[in-house]
């Protein structure tokens, strides 16, 4: 099986999340990375692309993508890992084209931006993907399984959160610079950055989004323009209650995306930081600890781990799993047949949910935290 012909739009010198990608791309063979226009500086895409060996570099998104559209060999998918502000534009230009697209979260930089991606992908005959990473951990997978077959019973309470400590202060980075200016981040800071992960983990597991949220937000680092921490109450239909917390100035968290759901019949608890572990506890029994592809495993688990129980799975192989998931996709879409069963990965409504919750957020602080529909 010949590996799909991927290009990359971002992602190179200095750039973190493009290594992430093209590392998720080739762990199950299921890409090649033949083109990029890698940065939109030319001297520096030029100098990316031979670094990674790529023989067709281009100094322009819109030039690689018609381009790329014209060759018998052209790319099959492009990876858009730029900045926020910059997902719409080369997304668009692909999808018109029949480019598949795997692109980061968030979806856009604003919503204008959002409306005008969904008409183009609605439209077109390609694919559109988007890489909320952590759907992809297989403990995930098992909780969303499980919540789904009733094992909680009816759901009452969801906390996530998704807490950071790398913005306490201000900070000259790359990574910083673009993720604290609204012109390149969009409405959100934090929300923007983690709290859309923290979003749509808990409507990926527990099958719900909020009815009605209300959101205070703070920027405590002094000048700085968009918000580094946030805390979102959240109200489900049925009568279930929600928290969300997501902070990049809380001393002493890494990466602390944790995730704990409970039901009439019992709780789940789960840690990013510890991706192995699952705590389901059955209301009345003791906690009994859940091992990814350990016993217990659910088929939904363990059609998305690589290795036996014990060997640590994280962050990268949740990543591989979404490029997996899509390539599958890709490849029957390719062949006019339906998606295969059992292939999950979030898509342009996962992207719009996001934008709806970062703009109802910022709606919600600007009314002193009043209650609003996301």
């Amino acid at each position: 099986m010949e590996p799909i012909r991927l290009g990359m739009v971002g992602g190179g010198q200095g750039a973190f999340i493009g290594g992430v990608h093209r590392i998720a791309a080739r762990l199950d063979g299921q890409y090649a990375l033949v083109a990029g226009a890698l940065s939109s500086d030319p001297a520096r895409a030029a100098a990316s692309a031979a670094e990674l060996g790529l023989a067709r570099s281009y100094d322009d998104y819109r030039q690689m993508a018609a381009r790329e559209a014209r060759r018998k060999d052209g790319i099959q998918a492009v990876a858009i890992v730029t900045p926020n502000h910059m997902h719409a534009g080369p997304a668009i230009e692909f999808l018109k084209r029949g480019i598949h697209v795997i692109c980061d979260k968030p979806l856009t930089a604003t919503m204008a931006e959002a409306k005008r991606l969904a008409k183009v992908a609605e439209a077109s005959k390609a694919l559109f993907i988007l890489t909320h990473n952590y759907t992809g951990y297989p403990l995930i997978r098992q909780a969303r399984a499980m919540i789904a077959a009733g094992d909680l019973g009816a759901l009452r309470l969801v906390q996530v959160e998704y807490a950071q400590d790398w913005l306490t202060e201000a900070v000259a980075s790359k990574q910083a610079d673009w993720r604290t200016d609204p012109l390149r981040s969009g409405l959100g800071g934090a929300l923007g950055d983690i709290g859309t992960h923290a979003w749509n983990l808990a409507a990926f597991v527990t099958g719900m989004e909020p009815e009605a949220l209300a959101a205070d937000l703070s920027s405590f680092v002094p000048g700085r323009a968009l918000d580094d921490n946030a805390h979102v109450m959240l109200r489900y239909p049925g009568g279930a209650k929600g928290m969300l917390w997501a902070s990049q100035v809380a001393p002493g968290n890494e990466n602390g995306l944790r995730l704990r759901v409970y039901g009439a019949k019992g709780g789940l608890e789960w840690e990013q930081e510890n991706p192995n572990r699952l705590w389901f506890t059955p209301f009345g029994e003791p906690k009994r600890l859940l091992t990814r592809n350990g016993a217990g495993a659910l088929p939904e688990a363990q059609r998305v781990s690589r290795v036996p129980p014990g060997h640590p799975e994280g962050y990268l192989e949740g990543f591989a799993n979404i490029y997996t998931e899509a390539a599958r996709a890709i490849r029957a879409h390719e062949a006019g047949e339906a998606l295969p069963e059992g292939v999950l990965f979030p898509g342009l409504s996962d992207g719009i949910s996001g934008m709806r919750f970062v703009a109802a957020c910022v709606q919600s602080a600007k009314r002193n935290a009043a209650w609003v529909a996301p």
